[in-house]
Formats: C-alpha cells, structure tokens, sequence
C-alpha cells in the first residue's frame, strides 16, 4: 500500500526554534521515505546528541537515538547485522565533524550502504552557540565573545577525500530539491552523504535565511533579492561517475572538489559526486562469507524455543588457533 506523507509524521511534541531550518530537512526526509514507498519496518533513522538529533523521535520509522558523535557506529553496526534494511543516518556538523569526526572519516572508508545527512549551521545549536567546525575562520555570530579562531571544514572536500562514494549538499528550504537528494542518497548503493545548509535563527545572524536568499544584496533598480544558492545541476555540472564515457573518479572528484569550495556569492547545491562503481563493505563481506546476505547476523537463531543458546562457535576458534 502506497504510504502518504502523514504516515511518516508522529505525534511527539516538536520544539525546534520557529524559522528553523531542522522543519524542512525533516520534511524533506519524511517525504522521501514516503515517495519510495518504503515500509517503515524497513527503515531505520539513526541520530546523535543536538538539535538534529531530535529528527529520529518526529519520524514514523524505527529510531535509535545514540551518542554525541557516534551515530554513525551504531548505524554500521545496524546495517551489517540487517543489510536488507534502509538506514539513514542524522546529525548536526558539531556531532559529526567535531567529536564525530573520526568516525565520519572511517564511515567513508568502509563504503557501507546507508545515507548519512549532516544539519549545517555552523553553530552548535543545542548548548548555546558555540563556533561549530564549519563555522568560518574570524566570523562572529551574536552568541561569541570573540571572532571564530579556529579554521572551518569543508564537509563536501572531506567526504570525497575519505571514500563516499555519493556526496551531495542541499538547502533546508529548497525541500523539493533536498527530497530529491535524499531519495537519490538512500538509492545509492554504497556510503551517502548530503551536507545540508540549515539557518539557525537563534544564534547564527550571519548564514541566515535572508543571506542565503540574498535578500542583503538586492538588485539596486528592481529591489529582487539575488539568491546566493543555485543548483549545479542546473548550472550545466554532471558529478555520475562513468568510467566507459572517459569520465573517472579521479577526473571527476577534482572538479567535484573545486566546485565544492566555492562560496560567499555563489553557494552551489545538488550532487557534486556519485561513483556507482566501487563495491560496499556489503558485497566484500559476501565475497568472503557467501551465506552473509541470505543470513545475516540479525536473521540468525542464536537460542532454541526454551531460549537455551544454540550457537556454536567452535569452528570459529578452532579456526583463528585459540
């Protein structure tokens, strides 16, 4: 039965800031998962610590709300031991590249099936505003005694330089385009992530609403604000991967990358990376244990009917000497 976008909505209590951009990323994700028809027993959303984090309790799916910085371990460990499941995975920039960061960098490295969404405000918006890891270098937001003093990352370049194979960025109040971006980003096969520009009318005054749509440089003669956002798909950018067509990873990567840095008047969003050719941890691990796709670790009795444990590991560590 086909699902509609109220099915994905629950009735838990919402208590984000008003105007902030964490309401059309959730839209966005709930409007996806409805438009692949997927059946939410087979969906699994996965959070940190933040104001993102929030985003598993507003989502009729299976949710597993972990620890700052360590959405992405429990994700894994979810989508190995079932990987027949749909799993996507949410955090804000300050849980996933800042205490998180170790853990987004071997994410890329494994090429696990499974979509990893970042909420991008460059703040941290749960504990009052702290500079988060993408805020840039000597900007002041109001809740900072003093200019940023440390450098910024770049989620989009750091993606790419550890493995995802699907890197994308969207804008929280572009929702058709970012549902778009997150259904692509669970059909991917192989590690997914989407950067997502989320305004956070509390404690960033500067990466505003109104400064991404460019309503602080309107047109002198006709007052249209000039949006700093665009689509690079629709600026002429092909990021897909085709090695038969001469378009490699390397070649495509490089100019990924330096479409990805660019910022201030022009802010690109839409695909900057897609390499359908590199096999996930999924397929490696069934080329070493055959049988791991018809009974993974989840699908596997591990207790007779009188919960007696049926399982037997002696060839296991006969196997390994012990």
């Amino acid at each position: 039965m086909a699902l509609k976008l109220a099915d994905m909505r629950t009735e838990v209590h919402n208590d984000w800031c008003p105007g902030c951009g964490d309401f059309g990323i959730l839209s966005a994700v709930q409007m996806a998962l409805a438009d692949m028809g997927l059946n939410r027993e087979d969906s699994v959303v996965v959070s940190g610590i933040g104001c993102s984090a929030k985003l598993v309790h507003y989502t009729n799916v299976t949710g597993i709300h972990t620890l700052h910085g360590r959405p992405l371990p429990f994700a894994t460990g979810v989508k190995l031991a079932n990987p027949h499941l749909n799993v996507v995975v949410v955090g804000g920039d300050g849980d996933g590249l800042g205490i998180g960061a170790g853990h987004f960098v071997n994410g890329g490295r494994r090429n696990v099936d499974m979509l990893y969404i970042i909420h991008d405000n460059g703040v941290y918006g749960l504990t009052k505003g702290q500079a988060s890891p993408t805020l840039k270098l000597g900007e002041q937001t109001k809740s900072l005694v003093y200019p940023n003093i440390t450098s910024s990352i770049n989620p989009l370049v750091l993606a790419m330089a550890c493995g995802y194979t699907f890197v994308a960025r969207g804008y929280s109040f572009n929702v058709q385009h970012l549902k778009k971006l997150i259904r692509e980003g669970i059909e991917h096969n192989g590690s997914a992530f989407i950067d997502v520009l989320q305004p956070c009318p509390t404690y960033n005054d500067i990466n505003s609403k109104e400064w991404y749509n460019g309503e602080d440089r309107a047109e002198e003669n006709s007052g249209k604000a000039l949006p700093r956002v665009y689509s690079i798909e629709a600026d002429g950018y092909d990021g897909h991967v085709d090695t038969a067509k001469g378009r490699d990873s390397e070649k495509v990567m490089l100019e990924a990358m330096r479409r990805a840095v660019e910022w201030g008047d022009r802010i690109p969003i839409g695909v900057f990376y897609s390499n359908d050719e590199i096999p996930t941890y999924e397929e490696r691990m069934h080329h070493r244990v055959p049988e791991y796709m018809d009974v993974p670790p989840a699908k596997q009795r591990i207790s007779d009917n009188r919960k007696k444990p049926i399982a037997d590991i002696t060839p296991f560590m006969d196997e390994l000497g012990v």
